[in-house]
């Protein structure tokens, strides 16, 4: 898509500002009214990336309005301090940009989907189960991260993780310097020489620290001190009772640390949904689905026609 199909917006979110780009189809007409879908991108990600400039542009161009916005304390949109990666308001992000969408007299309110990418991919989960706007809805490679922080983000001691992170926000409101921290190595070389062997690592690393998927603020830090808030989060709380509309989930079938291949096959197993699909990509793994081509038009050809068929 040429820049002049996709519209750089704020709007306002709880006590800052949210940035987001607004992919608009092919032969736009402002007077017709459009199905909408939401992108929401991955933990440590902004809108530039897999969310934006991937899915949201292949979206725009079946006919859909989409947002692709940057989380609360991350990338171009507000917040103090940054880097808060707190998954209760990753998803009420996701309500401030229906508010948004709902606003714009070329979207139907009655049409709008929601699509999300790693992290972002159970924040959409969650966000659908207590937004009915939401009328159906697409995880790609879609990761847990209260279980992820629980498990591997906290070596599997997450009482002992939340004991030093509570010291350290101490530490912080005593006036110590805030700990952001960097959830992958700054190289694939780097980590291997470090003893990193799981395939999720080190594809992020050559993802986010490459020409490939790198961007000025897809930081992929994170704030230490309040990573906390995502312990006792679940996103798929309650998935046997209000996650009831359409459901498509998207997995590779390579397994990494990060777990979205299980992820996919518990909610897929949980959902109260009448129409709910799992999609499992042969050959390719939770990185490739950001951006390769083959593991792009898989989830693609897939989520385009439900999409279709559900707004």
């Amino acid at each position: 898509m040429t820049s002049s199909t996709i519209r750089h917006v704020t709007y306002r979110n709880l006590g800052w500002d949210s940035a987001a780009d607004i992919y608009l189809p092919p032969d736009f007409d402002e007077k017709r009214k459009y199905p909408a879908i939401v992108s929401t991108h991955p933990i440590g990600s902004c809108k530039e990336q897999t969310s934006g400039t991937v899915y949201a542009a292949a979206l725009a161009k079946e006919g859909f309005v989409v947002i692709a916005f940057d989380a609360s304390f991350q990338g171009a949109s507000g917040g103090s301090p940054r880097f808060i990666e707190d998954p209760a308001i990753r998803v009420s992000d996701i309500r401030f940009a229906i508010d948004y969408l709902v606003t714009l007299p070329y979207v139907d309110e009655n049409r709008i989907g929601a699509i999300g990418v790693c992290g972002g991919g159970a924040y959409t989960i969650q966000a659908a189960m207590t937004d009915r706007r939401i009328k159906a809805l697409v995880s790609i490679t879609g990761v847990n991260f209260g279980r992820l922080i629980r498990e591997s983000f906290s070596n599997f001691d997450p009482v002992s993780a939340m004991e030093a992170m509570g010291r350290q926000r101490t530490a912080e409101a005593r006036g110590a310097a805030r700990n952001v921290i960097n959830y992958l190595p700054d190289s694939v070389e780097g980590g291997r020489k470090a003893g990193i062997t799981d395939i999720d690592v080190l594809e992020a690393t050559e993802y986010y620290k490459t020409p490939r998927g790198r961007k000025p603020n897809g930081a992929t830090s994170g704030l230490y001190s309040f990573n906390s808030a995502a312990m006792g989060w679940d996103a798929f709380l309650y998935a046997e009772v209000l996650l009831t509309q359409p459901l498509m989930i998207v997995v590779g079938d390579k397994p990494g640390g990060f777990g979205a291949y299980r992820d996919g096959w518990e909610i897929y197993g949980r959902a109260a949904s009448k129409h709910k699909h799992i999609v499992v990509a042969e050959g390719w793994s939770h990185y490739d689905l950001y951006d390769k081509a083959g593991a792009v038009t898989l989830a693609l050809g897939n989520a385009v026609p439900f999409f279709g068929e559900h707004l």
